[in-house]
């Protein structure tokens, strides 16, 4: 960040600057901190600020609410290793109630990006999860390694781009997330893209917006989606798409409906998760 948009007092420009962004020194005098304590902060030596700085930092450096979040995950004291996160489940009523969203794609994601329970038409419209092995199971690993993802999302670089600012929220939450860091390292590896994009160390929290899709059975679709946390269900995200009445996004989303209702046999299946076909997303 420039330092005049930053606010230095008595800043109008320095000739030979070699530092683009603030100095230490900078940040420190914005966020009302001793330099020597900034220092600390940065080196790691500091593993415990209070709340009043990290909330000065965060309005030194500008973050939205979910850059905040992540950087007080990231200041909280790092969990014991045996602190592994427990077994996720969607609760049978949940179940119930994404199958019967007919005319609506709806599914669970759970931490790690791990699809947990997905609805009849979500699977027609993304991927069949029930059909992948269970460690394959995950959104991210889907968009990043199957070719009819970038297919499917005629924005898939800004879809990809911020998938990957969510798995980064829950590494600061979850660093010692044993399979989290084998995703990490296994996208690392086959994806340059995600290499670049985990590199930026930006964050993101969905919550709702718009995507262009294309599905090759009915055509485009452009979908709006809302993520809404559950209840009494930490780290579980229902997303659910729905379509502007009237449009031709619509038609196509109900032609896709009927398809994969004839596919599926005549009737509405239930949502479906990971523990339905015998294997958890957790280790046990």
């Amino acid at each position: 960040m420039p330092p005049e948009v930053a606010g230095i007092p008595g800043y109008t420009g320095q000739a030979g600057r070699r530092v683009r962004g603030l100095r230490r020194e900078e940040v420190a005098q914005l966020a009302g901190v001793s330099v020597d304590y900034y220092t600390r902060l940065e080196q790691g030596r500091h593993t415990s600020p209070s709340e009043a700085v990290l909330d000065a930092l965060g309005r030194v450096f500008r973050l939205d609410a979910a850059a905040r979040a992540h950087l007080a995950d990231l200041a909280r004291p790092v969990r014991r290793r045996s602190e592994q996160p427990p077994v996720q489940r969607v609760r049978p009523a949940v179940h119930q109630m994404i199958a019967s969203m007919v005319d609506q794609p709806a599914f669970i994601v759970g931490r790690r990006t791990d699809v947990l329970a997905s609805n009849t038409l979500a699977r027609a419209l993304l991927t069949d999860w029930t059909r992948l092995p269970p460690p394959h199971r995950n959104y991210t690993r889907w968009v990043f390694l199957d070719p009819a993802a970038r297919e499917a999302f005629l924005d898939w670089p800004t879809v990809a781009a911020e998938v990957v600012g969510t798995l980064r929220l829950y590494a600061g939450r979850y660093p010692d997330d044993g399979l989290l860091n084998e995703l990490v390292g296994e996208l690392t590896i086959k994806s340059r893209e995600f290499r670049t994009w985990w590199n930026g160390h930006r964050v993101h929290e969905r919550t709702h917006g718009t995507k262009h899709m294309v599905h090759p059975s009915v055509g485009p679709i452009t979908i709006q989606y809302e993520a809404l946390a559950l209840p009494g269900d930490e780290d579980q995200t229902l997303f659910v798409y729905t379509t502007a009445p009237g449009s031709p996004s619509h038609d196509n989303l109900r032609l896709l409906a009927l398809w994969a209702t004839q596919q599926d046999g005549g009737t509405s299946a239930p949502a479906r998760s990971a523990s339905d076909a015998g294997a958890a997303t957790d280790p046990a």
